[in-house]
């Protein structure tokens, strides 16, 4: 499912404009991504949390050059789903 396939099923299902309906998923994703770039985690009761890990350093291999390479500790964003989202998905959702 794409951003504009979201955009057009609540579109329908609200009986909202699309243009109106875009502008409020572009806004919530740019609040969300501003909430972590400011280190702020974003917490949605019954959905789930972007939430901002920290990657350790580690030593990487540059294979090109046959050299390691120190891999600095960085911070990289994350989601990590509600209860009742992974439950959701794991009772209604054929395993493939």
């Amino acid at each position: 499912m794409t951003k504009a396939d979201i955009v057009a099923k609540i579109s329908d299902k609200l009986g909202i404009e699309k243009g109106d309906v875009q502008a409020t998923v572009e806004t919530f994703m740019e609040e969300v991504k501003s909430s972590l770039e400011s280190g702020d985690n974003v917490y949605l009761r019954g959905f789930g949390s972007f939430i901002i890990k920290t990657r350790a350093e580690k030593t990487g291999r540059n294979i090109s050059k046959n050299t390691t390479i120190k891999i600095p500790s960085h911070n990289i964003p994350a989601f990590k789903p509600a209860k009742v989202f992974v439950e959701g998905v794991k009772t209604n959702v054929d395993v493939k």
